[in-house]
């Protein structure tokens, strides 16, 4: 039989969402979140239509789309000399492709639209300042499933054996953001923009709701260690500005306009098992915390929820959890590949970067949009 109720630890993008989408089958849950209360921590994160498709079904998509900005289209322009090299078309393009549409927000607003669904549904309740002892927090619980949430950082993972080890990227992550009037000229005010250079790549796009341009400077760390602090220094910003030396003059001076920067080491989660054959399942970068060269980091973490969600309430909960991985795990191996694929290509040097340039220039925008299909229009099982 299907199960009745469940236990989520983590309140974050992943947990919030299997709760809704639990409660959508009728399934009890409560969710379990160390910190005292949600603040607006990150910044902004972009949602493709594979993810709006399913806020929409779990009716939170309503609360964010008059908060979000809807880009025309996704650029990508050289870091350098700001030449456009290819743009795939959104907007009413992605609405009539791919049946949903595309948005840029920030993540405080969508926590708070899913927050504010959880808190409304009865079936949903949620414990805050609730600190989880991982090796005795799934023998105590009564809940017949624990869905571990918790992040990239996840204390559960150890509980499932051959899980993805955990490894620095060699990757690090400079965000922030700039007021809209602190921006400069050259800064899209109606499209997501990653700006390409070598070993590095700077995406930028505005947050409506915030008045402001969501900035992410990713380029080549080395040997990041994972005590350091998340609070940007002068000395991180000055180790940024090496890396993009050679840049056009006034994309090298976001980096010092940026309010409240963060400095991260990017880790990720390797191939593994995502469940231990029992009661306890990973979602999200628990699971699988990966790159974000393709922008799916939030849009895979909707997905796992939705589809454990559909797999939970129509299987017993054994052939649940092998369904749940059999239909993950192959997406999110493609998914890998195409992040990698990405980092090559946006980070590429000399004869590899005056190839991509050629190469991507010669394809029309339908040409690249097709590229997306599987992902964009990709239709969860919930």
């Amino acid at each position: 039989m299907p199960i009745g109720n469940a236990a989520i630890v983590g309140a974050g993008i992943a947990g919030l969402t299997a709760a809704l989408a639990l409660a959508r089958h009728g399934i009890r849950c409560d969710i379990f979140e160390q910190a005292d209360r949600l603040t607006d921590v990150g910044a902004g994160l972009q949602l493709s239509p594979n993810a709006s498709r399913i806020l929409d079904e779990l009716g939170v998509l309503d609360a964010i789309a008059p908060l979000w900005l809807e880009p025309e289209d996704v650029r990508l322009v050289s870091g350098r000399t700001l030449r456009q090299v290819a743009a795939v078309p959104c907007g009413s393009f992605a609405r009539e492709r791919w049946g949903a549409p595309y948005g840029a927000l920030h993540r405080a607003t969508l926590q708070k639209a899913l927050l504010a669904a959880v808190e409304s549904n009865p079936l949903c309740r949620l414990h805050l300042g609730r600190r989880i002892d991982a090796a005795t927090f799934a023998a105590e619980t009564d809940s017949e499933i624990v869905i571990a949430a918790d992040g990239v950082w996840s204390k559960l993972r150890t509980l499932v054996p051959g899980s993805g080890a955990l490894r620095f990227s060699g990757n690090v992550a400079w965000r922030f953001t700039v007021p809209e009037a602190k921006a400069p000229g050259i800064v899209s005010r109606a499209s997501v923009t990653a700006f390409l250079g070598p070993s590095a790549h700077m995406v930028c796009y505005p947050l409506k709701e915030a008045a402001a341009f969501n900035i992410v400077a990713i380029a080549a760390g080395d040997g990041a260690a994972q005590d350091w602090s998340v609070a940007g220094s002068d000395e991180r910003r000055a180790l940024l500005r090496r890396r993009f030396s050679g840049w056009n003059d006034q994309l090298i001076s976001l980096l010092d306009r940026g309010e409240q920067p963060t400095f991260w080491p990017l880790y990720e989660v390797g191939p593994g098992n995502w469940h231990d054959g029992r009661n306890i399942v990973l979602i999200g970068d628990a699971a699988h915390a990966m790159m974000p060269f393709a922008a799916q980091g939030a849009a895979m973490a909707i997905e796992d929820a939705f589809e454990l969600a559909g797999a939970l309430a129509s299987r017993p909960l054994p052939q649940a959890l092998k369904t749940f991985a059999e239909q993950r795990t192959p997406r999110i191996a493609r998914l890998r590949q195409r992040a990698a694929f990405n980092r090559f290509a946006y980070h590429a040097r000399g004869p590899f970067r005056i190839g991509r340039d050629v190469v991507l220039s010669l394809r029309p925008p339908q040409s690249l949009a097709a590229d997306m299909d599987w992902i964009y229009g990709y239709r969860a099982n919930g």
